[in-house]
């Protein structure tokens, strides 16, 4: 009975004890610690069975090897833990894996690997099918992706075009060149397009090709700057020359020392047509930096000539013919002043100097400049004004024969001497000089019937 008693106050401490240490579990450092001191070494592989035999490790590994599907005819033998691989693979890496998965098998001593690459035949073309269905593979699984960026590129070749016909639509009242706007409307547009090149970057995953692209754009139009820098030249001219307009179509200009009427001018040179008929191309630039003469921008232009009458003329006289042939001209503009000036005192001559204008946009300067010439020369014969030549001293070393002849033959050279004349002597023209009227448009005939060598729009036609 004392025995039950003890039995039961025994077994009830022990009870309170565990409550206690339920209640009041250890410090949690002083566990670690415990732990850290008992804690075993981590091994470098755990083995299912402490013991693998020879049989076991063959037949483990010769299923591994089928099950692979990457040999052909694989045979695995074990003897005392060395482990002899045989077969043949067409992949270098399937025979290094094959032989690091008999060295990483439980009880494995060595790995003899004798397993050999077939050698594919030259004919072989299943690596270009393998990668082709991997490409078509991943095509398929991009697809999606793909579809986004069409739609995108869509998206901004729109806007891009949008943009670049908005902008022109709203400069046509404030720019008049075309030129300009077109190269305006486009500077506006390139930013959207690279904004939506950006995008189609970003979505593709090539966030670092999208900045560079970005980045680069500045780099390349400086580049570009510095390798075609007379072509940019030339195109900044054209704009300018387009927006100020020195000249226009069908105008005689004198330019770099060509003279001839305005064809065309585009984006790269300025075609003449010469007063003998050649095409002459200046480039826009020479053109905007060069001293530019418009002979048509004023329709009248001033010519003068230079006629020598003799000491004993009287110089009034002289004065008032050419003026009188000057007013009787039609060619002349008879609005402004003509002029018959003394210039100076040559060596047997006194020189007068004979101004008049002319419209060249009707009449030809040249035509007109050799009908006054002949028209005072004529003149003055009949008002008996001598024109003699510049004096010269003639030497006779054996002196001078003189011969008489008869009046008779005197008058009949005199009558074979005068030619006759095409037109009465009051004729402002004769057959040599023509109508007298402007080769402007003889020369645009020509130009028309020619082949032109340069194409593009005319910026001149606005």
């Amino acid at each position: 009975m004392m025995k039950s008693v003890w039995l039961a106050i025994l077994c009830g401490f022990l009870v309170s004890s565990d409550v206690v240490n339920a209640q009041n579990p250890p410090n949690e450092v002083d566990t670690a610690e415990a732990t850290d001191k008992v804690a075993p070494a981590i091994p470098d592989k755990v083995d299912v069975e402490p013991l693998a035999q020879d049989p076991e490790i063959s037949t483990r590994l010769l299923r591994i090897l089928q099950a692979t599907q990457w040999f052909e005819q694989p045979d695995v033998k074990v003897d005392q833990g060395v482990v002899f691989l045989s077969g043949q693979t067409r992949s270098e890496s399937h025979r290094e894996w094959a032989g690091q998965l008999a060295g990483n098998t439980q009880d494995v001593v060595a790995v003899v690997n004798r397993i050999q690459l077939i050698e594919r035949s030259m004919w072989d073309l299943s690596p270009a099918w393998e990668e082709l269905r991997d490409l078509g593979k991943t095509t398929v699984q991009s697809s999606p992706l793909i579809a986004v960026n069409l739609l995108l590129i869509i998206v901004t070749w729109f806007v891009t075009s949008w943009s670049s016909h908005a902008a022109s639509y709203l400069l046509q009242w404030r720019m008049k060149s075309s030129l300009l706007r077109d190269v305006t409307a486009r500077a506006i547009a390139v930013p959207v397009f690279l904004l939506g090149l950006y995008l189609v970057l970003k979505v593709s995953g090539l966030s670092r090709l999208a900045m560079t692209v970005l980045g680069g754009t500045g780099i390349l139009g400086l580049v570009m700057g510095f390798a075609f820098r007379d072509i940019a030249e030339n195109f900044l001219a054209s704009i300018l020359i387009s927006m100020q307009h020195p000249f226009a179509s069908g105008d005689l200009i004198e330019v770099a020392g060509y003279t001839g009427y305005v064809q065309s001018v585009n984006t790269r040179s300025t075609l003449l047509m010469t007063l003998e008929g050649n095409h002459v191309q200046i480039p826009n630039a020479t053109i905007y930096k060069q001293t530019i003469t418009n002979f048509t921008a004023n329709p009248s232009a001033r010519f003068d000539f230079t006629i020598g009458i003799g000491y004993d003329d009287s110089i009034e006289l002289a004065q008032s013919v050419a003026m009188s042939v000057l007013s009787k001209h039609p060619a002349i503009v008879q609005e402004l002043d003509k002029l018959v000036l003394v210039e100076n005192l040559g060596a047997s001559t006194v020189n007068l100097r004979i101004y008049f204008w002319i419209d060249i946009a009707k009449y030809s300067s040249l035509k007109v400049n050799s009908a006054i010439i002949r028209l005072v020369k004529q003149a003055f014969d009949e008002a008996g004004i001598s024109m003699p030549d510049e004096a010269r001293e003639v030497v006779f070393p054996n002196g001078v024969p003189v011969h008489m002849i008869s009046s008779q033959h005197f008058k009949e050279s005199e009558a074979s001497n005068k030619k006759p004349s095409g037109k009465s002597p009051d004729s402002q023209s004769n057959a040599a000089e023509g109508d007298l009227s402007s080769e402007s448009k003889e020369i645009n005939q020509q130009a028309q019937k020619s082949r032109s060598p340069e194409s593009g729009q005319n910026l001149l036609d606005q």
